[in-house]
């Protein structure tokens, strides 16, 4: 798995207009914990390769840490890539030479796994 800045839960740190198209208006408790995908991580959950920034003002950087910490818990390998500053979508980051950093760290990722095959 690969995710970029991803929504992860439906909770106080969630993204407002995600949770509302997700859920509604007034969700049920048990809609909200199903699609809290930081409380479905289990052992058989893949390999994830996550990418925030602290200064992400549209979707906390909250919703990475609690998938990192789930994945961690069942004992799922991920890297993790937190940038100090940046903002939300900014993609490859091709107008910031930091955040530009994170395709090749992703692609050695894919390579640690065998997801691809090196060069």
């Amino acid at each position: 798995m690969i995710l970029i800045y991803p929504v992860i839960t439906m909770r106080d740190k969630t993204h407002a207009g995600s949770r509302k198209n997700l859920l509604g208006d007034n969700p049920s408790a048990e809609l909200v914990a199903s699609l809290s995908n930081d409380e479905q991580v289990t052992k058989d959950t893949p390999p994830t390769f996550l990418v925030h920034t602290q200064t992400d003002t549209t979707v906390p950087v909250e919703n990475s840490l609690l998938f990192v910490t789930a994945l961690r818990k069942a004992g799922v390998a991920f890297e993790f890539h937190l940038y100090e500053r940046g903002p939300h979508g900014f993609g490859l980051g091709v107008k910031d030479p930091i955040l530009a950093t994170w395709p090749d760290r992703c692609a050695d990722w894919l390579r640690l796994h065998g997801f691809v095959v090196p060069r």
